[in-house]
């Protein structure tokens, strides 16, 4: 069993150390920027092509396949960037979302997934900004440390003092790579890909923000977190 632990400064960690060892926000935003591109360009390219087969002449016995290829992924396109504006914080108005949003959001994004989602919290519950972002993010990495299927069960708890946020992940080969571990533990990227990299540290970075704490169990085929975040 390993075991991580994010800790907040407020916690006893060496702030100046730990200063030090984040990016700069330009890098940040950088790497940031990459993924959104990474994650973007593949149904775009796709609405192109179906696109250009719909005008070419040659091909029209292929219509019905263009339109569907184009369907299937302005659809996809449209998951991504509404799963990004909560997740990352992007534009947008609310200050607040229903869980109901949070788990059409979800449920959509896992549709491009192998895993499953089962979310198990109660569709009247309100989010906050902060824990709506913690929630995002969480079920993402949740779905992706199974590469190969299972399922990611997504919860929380209200205690007096703080919102507990809880996923486990169950399936064969349920993992995270080295460069997440990274992220989550507030971590430059060493070797690995930073794709893989910045949607942790990026996890880290809102519940740190938040003066909050996030543990890590990792069992044979289980992955188990949780994110205690305080009320304000």
């Amino acid at each position: 069993m390993d075991d991580l632990t994010l800790a907040t400064p407020e916690q006893g960690s060496d702030t100046a150390a730990e200063a030090k060892a984040l990016p700069n926000p330009h890098e940040l935003a950088t790497q940031l920027v990459a993924k959104l591109c990474h994650d973007f360009i593949s149904p775009t390219g796709a609405i192109i092509s179906g696109l250009d087969l719909l005008s070419d002449p040659s091909a029209q016995d292929m219509r019905d396949d263009a339109v569907n290829l184009i369907q299937t992924s302005a659809t996809k396109l449209v998951t991504l960037v509404h799963f990004a504006r909560v997740a990352f914080g992007a534009a947008t108005s609310a200050e607040a979302f229903s869980a109901r949003e949070l788990n059409k959001s979800l449920s959509d994004v896992f549709s491009t997934m192998r895993a499953n989602l089962e979310f198990d919290i109660d569709d009247t519950v309100v989010f906050e900004k902060p824990a709506a972002r913690a929630l995002m993010n969480l079920g993402y990495i949740a779905g992706n440390a199974l590469p190969t299927g299972g399922t990611a069960t997504l919860r929380r708890e209200e205690t007096e003092d703080a919102i507990v946020l809880t996923s486990e992940s169950k399936g064969p080969r349920a993992r995270l790579k080295p460069e997440a571990i990274e992220g989550l533990s507030g971590q430059p990227l060493s070797d690995g890909l930073s794709g893989q990299w910045i949607q942790p540290f990026w996890l880290y970075s809102v519940v740190n923000e938040a003066g909050g704490t996030l543990d890590i169990v990792s069992e044979t085929d289980s992955l188990s977190f949780k994110i205690v975040l305080p009320k304000k």
